[in-house]
């Protein structure tokens, strides 16, 4: 199974049940493409079908995947979702890579930016973060 990237807190994700079927442990930890950490407030059992949602990119960014992993954390639970096509995969690694620009733009922006201002900090980030998004990068083993 490829590694997790952890979602910035500050950056709101939702889990929503779907109504398929639950995928076996087995089978999971076989064709997981690597996937998404989050912190939710409730657990979660491994192998159910979700959709991760992140409500700031839009009505469309949902991307659907499994539950991998569920940890008990101070307040509440870390989740890990796995995602088993490439097409999710791919969505999910451009989505966070969307999350992790707007959080650097709010982090160094000042009363006064302007658009021009948050296209150079985006494009900043992008220079120094986006090997860390590749497919390889994404997909090759860590410890989680």
């Amino acid at each position: 199974m490829g590694r997790f990237l952890p979602h910035p807190d500050d950056v709101a994700a939702l889990l929503i049940q779907r109504p398929s079927p639950p995928i076996p442990h087995q089978r999971l930890h076989t064709i997981g493409l690597g996937g998404i950490a989050c912190n939710c407030p409730r657990a979660w059992r491994k192998g159910t079908a979700v959709d991760l949602h992140i409500p700031s990119l839009g009505a469309g960014a949902r991307y659907p995947g499994y539950v991998a992993w569920c940890r008990k954390v101070e307040n509440g639970y870390r989740v890990g979702i796995s995602f088993t096509d490439e097409h999710a995969l791919f969505g999910a690694r451009m989505g966070e890579q969307a999350c992790r620009i707007e959080r650097y733009c709010r982090q160094h922006e000042d009363a006064e930016s302007t658009p021009e201002q948050f296209e150079t900090m985006a494009r900043e980030w992008v220079a120094r973060h986006a090997g860390e998004f590749s497919h390889e990068a994404f997909v090759a083993p860590a410890l989680d």
